[in-house]
Protein backbone atom coordinates (compact mmCIF):
# COMPACT_ATOMS: atom_id res chain seq x y z
CA UNK A 1 0.00 0.00 0.00
CA UNK A 2 1.70 3.08 -1.09
CA UNK A 3 1.99 6.57 1.25
CA UNK A 4 0.43 9.02 -1.43
CA UNK A 5 -1.40 11.53 0.12
CA UNK A 6 -4.62 12.09 -2.49
CA UNK A 7 -5.34 15.33 -1.78
CA UNK A 8 -2.36 16.74 -3.15
CA UNK A 9 -2.61 14.87 -6.67
CA UNK A 10 -4.30 18.00 -8.31
CA UNK A 11 -6.28 17.08 -11.79
CA UNK A 12 -4.25 18.96 -14.56
CA UNK A 13 -5.71 21.80 -16.18
CA UNK A 14 -7.08 21.63 -19.74
CA UNK A 15 -6.06 23.31 -22.56
CA UNK A 16 -8.43 24.19 -25.88
CA UNK A 17 -6.94 23.53 -29.52
CA UNK A 18 -6.60 27.09 -30.23
CA UNK A 19 -5.66 29.80 -30.90
CA UNK A 20 -3.37 29.15 -34.13
CA UNK A 21 -3.77 25.34 -33.66
CA UNK A 22 -2.53 25.62 -37.23
CA UNK A 23 0.92 26.41 -36.79
CA UNK A 24 2.00 23.06 -35.31
CA UNK A 25 -0.46 21.06 -37.54
CA UNK A 26 -0.39 22.71 -40.74
CA UNK A 27 3.03 25.44 -40.41
CA UNK A 28 2.37 25.41 -43.99
CA UNK A 29 -0.26 27.34 -44.01
CA UNK A 30 1.47 29.82 -41.85
CA UNK A 31 4.49 30.43 -44.27
CA UNK A 32 6.58 28.69 -41.60
CA UNK A 33 8.61 25.77 -43.89
CA UNK A 34 9.65 22.61 -41.25
CA UNK A 35 8.29 19.34 -42.18
CA UNK A 36 10.05 17.50 -44.85
CA UNK A 37 5.94 16.58 -45.72
CA UNK A 38 2.99 18.60 -45.30
CA UNK A 39 -0.21 17.37 -45.07
CA UNK A 40 -3.02 18.86 -47.32
CA UNK A 41 -6.28 18.70 -48.28
CA UNK A 42 -5.77 16.84 -51.69
CA UNK A 43 -6.81 13.44 -51.52
CA UNK A 44 -6.60 12.34 -54.93
CA UNK A 45 -3.86 12.17 -58.00
CA UNK A 46 -4.38 11.56 -61.94
CA UNK A 47 -5.21 7.73 -61.42
CA UNK A 48 -7.86 7.88 -58.53
CA UNK A 49 -10.66 6.15 -59.08
CA UNK A 50 -14.43 7.65 -58.94
CA UNK A 51 -16.29 10.77 -58.79
CA UNK A 52 -14.01 13.77 -58.31
CA UNK A 53 -15.78 16.42 -55.79
CA UNK A 54 -14.70 19.36 -53.81
CA UNK A 55 -16.07 19.64 -50.28
CA UNK A 56 -16.22 23.22 -48.73
CA UNK A 57 -17.99 25.57 -46.08
CA UNK A 58 -17.37 27.64 -42.78
CA UNK A 59 -17.57 26.98 -39.32
CA UNK A 60 -19.38 29.32 -37.23
CA UNK A 61 -19.62 29.69 -33.59
CA UNK A 62 -22.40 30.68 -30.69
CA UNK A 63 -22.80 33.85 -32.37
CA UNK A 64 -23.14 32.86 -35.95
CA UNK A 65 -20.07 34.19 -37.11
CA UNK A 66 -17.14 32.36 -39.08
CA UNK A 67 -14.38 31.16 -37.32
CA UNK A 68 -11.16 31.74 -39.03
CA UNK A 69 -8.20 29.65 -36.37
CA UNK A 70 -10.23 26.29 -37.45
CA UNK A 71 -8.55 22.93 -38.43
CA UNK A 72 -10.51 20.19 -39.88
CA UNK A 73 -9.19 16.96 -40.54
CA UNK A 74 -11.54 14.12 -42.95
CA UNK A 75 -11.20 10.16 -42.82
CA UNK A 76 -13.19 8.16 -46.03
CA UNK A 77 -13.58 5.42 -47.82
CA UNK A 78 -12.55 5.35 -51.91
CA UNK A 79 -15.31 5.11 -54.65
CA UNK A 80 -15.82 1.50 -54.28
CA UNK A 81 -16.33 1.96 -50.39
CA UNK A 82 -12.67 0.56 -49.47
CA UNK A 83 -10.59 1.97 -46.34
CA UNK A 84 -6.90 2.45 -47.13
CA UNK A 85 -5.95 0.78 -43.54
CA UNK A 86 -5.30 -2.57 -42.62
CA UNK A 87 -8.43 -2.24 -40.04
CA UNK A 88 -10.84 -2.37 -43.06
CA UNK A 89 -11.64 -6.16 -43.58
CA UNK A 90 -14.29 -5.58 -45.85
CA UNK A 91 -11.64 -7.98 -48.23
CA UNK A 92 -12.06 -4.73 -50.41
CA UNK A 93 -9.24 -3.69 -52.72
CA UNK A 94 -8.40 0.04 -51.88
CA UNK A 95 -7.27 2.46 -54.58
CA UNK A 96 -4.14 2.42 -53.98
CA UNK A 97 -4.15 6.38 -55.60
CA UNK A 98 -6.25 7.78 -53.23
CA UNK A 99 -4.90 9.24 -49.72
CA UNK A 100 -8.28 8.53 -47.58
CA UNK A 101 -7.52 11.55 -45.10
CA UNK A 102 -6.58 14.56 -45.15
CA UNK A 103 -6.09 17.93 -43.23
CA UNK A 104 -7.00 21.24 -43.97
CA UNK A 105 -7.05 24.83 -42.20
CA UNK A 106 -9.79 27.87 -42.92
CA UNK A 107 -9.00 30.88 -44.87
CA UNK A 108 -7.64 33.15 -42.32
CA UNK A 109 -9.58 36.27 -43.95
CA UNK A 110 -12.61 34.79 -45.08
CA UNK A 111 -12.84 31.30 -42.83
CA UNK A 112 -14.17 29.28 -45.72
CA UNK A 113 -12.27 25.64 -46.49
CA UNK A 114 -12.45 22.76 -48.63
CA UNK A 115 -11.03 19.87 -50.03
CA UNK A 116 -10.71 17.78 -53.20
CA UNK A 117 -11.73 13.78 -52.72
CA UNK A 118 -13.99 11.29 -54.58
CA UNK A 119 -17.33 10.73 -53.46
CA UNK A 120 -16.95 7.87 -51.55
CA UNK A 121 -18.80 4.72 -51.57
CA UNK A 122 -21.05 2.75 -49.48
CA UNK A 123 -19.43 0.56 -46.88
CA UNK A 124 -20.75 -2.26 -43.82
CA UNK A 125 -21.82 -0.91 -40.99
CA UNK A 126 -22.65 -3.18 -37.97
CA UNK A 127 -24.35 -6.72 -38.61
CA UNK A 128 -23.69 -5.73 -42.28
CA UNK A 129 -26.16 -3.39 -42.84
CA UNK A 130 -24.70 -0.39 -45.73
CA UNK A 131 -24.01 3.03 -44.85
CA UNK A 132 -24.61 5.87 -46.95
CA UNK A 133 -21.77 7.13 -48.83
CA UNK A 134 -20.39 9.58 -45.97
CA UNK A 135 -17.08 11.42 -45.23
CA UNK A 136 -16.08 11.50 -41.09
CA UNK A 137 -14.75 14.59 -40.00
CA UNK A 138 -12.99 16.07 -36.76
CA UNK A 139 -13.08 19.89 -36.10
CA UNK A 140 -10.18 21.81 -33.50
CA UNK A 141 -10.84 24.76 -32.71
CA UNK A 142 -10.30 27.77 -30.03
CA UNK A 143 -12.86 27.08 -26.98
CA UNK A 144 -12.60 23.01 -28.03
CA UNK A 145 -11.35 20.88 -25.72
CA UNK A 146 -12.04 17.94 -27.66
CA UNK A 147 -12.08 17.80 -30.88
CA UNK A 148 -15.49 17.47 -32.10
CA UNK A 149 -16.86 14.54 -34.65
CA UNK A 150 -19.57 14.46 -37.14
CA UNK A 151 -20.08 13.08 -40.68
CA UNK A 152 -20.97 14.18 -43.83
CA UNK A 153 -23.43 12.89 -45.97
CA UNK A 154 -24.71 13.98 -49.46
CA UNK A 155 -28.01 15.19 -50.66
CA UNK A 156 -28.22 13.57 -53.92
CA UNK A 157 -27.69 9.78 -51.78
CA UNK A 158 -31.57 10.13 -50.86
CA UNK A 159 -32.44 6.49 -50.53
CA UNK A 160 -29.05 5.44 -49.25
CA UNK A 161 -29.47 8.56 -46.58
CA UNK A 162 -32.70 6.95 -45.75
CA UNK A 163 -31.50 3.41 -44.82
CA UNK A 164 -28.18 4.35 -42.74
CA UNK A 165 -28.20 3.39 -39.35
CA UNK A 166 -26.16 6.12 -37.91
CA UNK A 167 -28.64 9.18 -39.50
CA UNK A 168 -31.82 6.65 -38.19
CA UNK A 169 -29.73 6.89 -35.11
CA UNK A 170 -31.16 10.72 -34.72
CA UNK A 171 -34.27 11.16 -33.38
CA UNK A 172 -35.35 14.53 -35.43
CA UNK A 173 -35.19 14.69 -38.59
CA UNK A 174 -33.83 18.36 -38.63
CA UNK A 175 -30.91 17.43 -36.63
CA UNK A 176 -30.10 14.88 -39.25
CA UNK A 177 -30.33 17.46 -41.82
CA UNK A 178 -27.13 19.25 -39.94
CA UNK A 179 -25.30 16.29 -41.45
CA UNK A 180 -25.95 16.90 -45.20
CA UNK A 181 -23.74 18.85 -47.37
CA UNK A 182 -25.55 20.18 -50.31
CA UNK A 183 -24.70 19.48 -54.00
CA UNK A 184 -23.65 22.68 -56.47
CA UNK A 185 -22.80 22.58 -59.83
CA UNK A 186 -19.62 25.07 -60.75
CA UNK A 187 -18.98 25.23 -63.86
CA UNK A 188 -17.13 21.54 -64.84
CA UNK A 189 -16.76 20.86 -60.78
CA UNK A 190 -18.93 19.30 -58.60
CA UNK A 191 -19.03 21.09 -55.05
CA UNK A 192 -20.77 20.21 -52.01
CA UNK A 193 -21.93 23.01 -49.63
CA UNK A 194 -21.12 21.88 -45.75
CA UNK A 195 -21.38 24.99 -43.19
CA UNK A 196 -20.50 23.82 -39.73
CA UNK A 197 -22.43 25.23 -36.63
CA UNK A 198 -20.79 24.81 -33.51
CA UNK A 199 -23.65 26.15 -31.53
CA UNK A 200 -26.66 27.69 -31.12
CA UNK A 201 -30.09 27.12 -33.18
CA UNK A 202 -28.12 25.51 -35.99
CA UNK A 203 -26.11 23.48 -33.97
CA UNK A 204 -24.64 20.46 -35.93
CA UNK A 205 -24.64 16.51 -34.42
CA UNK A 206 -22.02 15.92 -33.50
CA UNK A 207 -20.90 12.31 -32.48
CA UNK A 208 -19.18 11.11 -29.08
CA UNK A 209 -16.71 8.62 -29.89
Amino acid sequence: MNNWNIQEMKETPSQTGGPYVHIGLLPKQANIDVFAYNYDNNLVQDKTEGQPIRIEGQVFDGLGLPMRDVLLEIWQADASGAYPSTADIQGKQADPYFAGWGRTGADFKTGFWHFNTIKPGQVKGRKGTLQAPHIALIIFARGINVGLNTRIYFDDEIQANQEDPVLNSIEWATRRQTLIAKRENHENEIVYRFDIYIQGEHETVFFDI
